[in-house]
């Protein structure tokens, strides 16, 4: 089984080789696929040295930031594997959580599997009470109208079989993309896994990016690919 792990990135400079060098510690064959989203911090710097450093290493590069989905949207057109890891860059997520990512998969009874920050007993950041809410109201949301059972719809960590993916055409170009892979994935039909995750949390001022702002989107997004897409 070779894995995808497809990696987008926007102005991630301080935490680049740390997540590289995890990533590259797991015992899989892979590829990681890197999509720069225009950064201004250097991060292009760093991905042009670590592309000479690691073989198994794609970088692309948008001229314009566009947000988390229109990376996805370019990472996920470049997947050759079997299984496609989405895997944030800035530590929040933890390589050392894909074995339990992996295993409903490789046992064959999952088609996807979503980490989660809320069930299990694995470690996490104790951060915002709002951002928890909010969290908390818009899974609950999607799940009325995707017929799910999720706890943590918007966490980072999904993982796909590829061939989940191929029919999947991302349209939201920032974190929309969140409710609407979900949106998707429910009108399939797969065998959707969640998992207990870790989740270092990092607040505003290590470079947290998501705000209230996308939590108003994220609604919309849920009504927009239920009913109109």
């Amino acid at each position: 089984m070779k894995l995808s792990i497809v990696m987008p990135v926007y102005n991630e400079k301080d935490t680049l080789e740390e997540i590289m060098r995890l990533v590259q510690a797991t015992p899989y064959d892979k590829e990681v696929i890197v999509v720069d989203d225009a950064s201004v911090d250097g991060s292009r710097d760093i991905l042009m040295r670590l592309a000479q450093q690691y073989d198994n290493l794609k970088v692309f590069y948008h001229e314009g930031n566009q947000g988390k989905g229109a990376a996805l949207r370019t990472g996920f057109a470049q997947v050759t594997g079997d299984v496609v890891i989405i895997q944030d860059a800035d530590l929040e997520y933890r390589p050392m959580d894909y074995p339990a990512l992996l295993e409903p998969i490789e046992q064959g009874v999952a088609d996807v599997v979503y980490g989660s920050r809320l069930i299990g007993a694995r470690p996490h950041r104790v951060l915002y009470f709002w951002h928890f809410m909010g969290n908390k109201a818009v899974t609950t949301l999607s799940n009325m109208f995707t017929n799910l059972n999720l706890s943590d719809m918007e966490v980072g960590y999904k993982v796909f079989k590829a061939a989940v993916l191929k029919d999947i055409r991302i349209k939201s170009n920032r974190f929309g993309v969140e409710p609407e892979l979900t949106a998707k994935i429910a009108k399939q039909g797969v065998r959707i896994y969640e998992v207990p995750i870790s989740y270092h949390g990092r607040d505003y001022a290590h470079g947290k990016k998501i705000t209230w702002r996308d939590g108003i989107a994220a609604i919309f997004h849920i009504l927009r690919f239920r009913f109109f897409d």
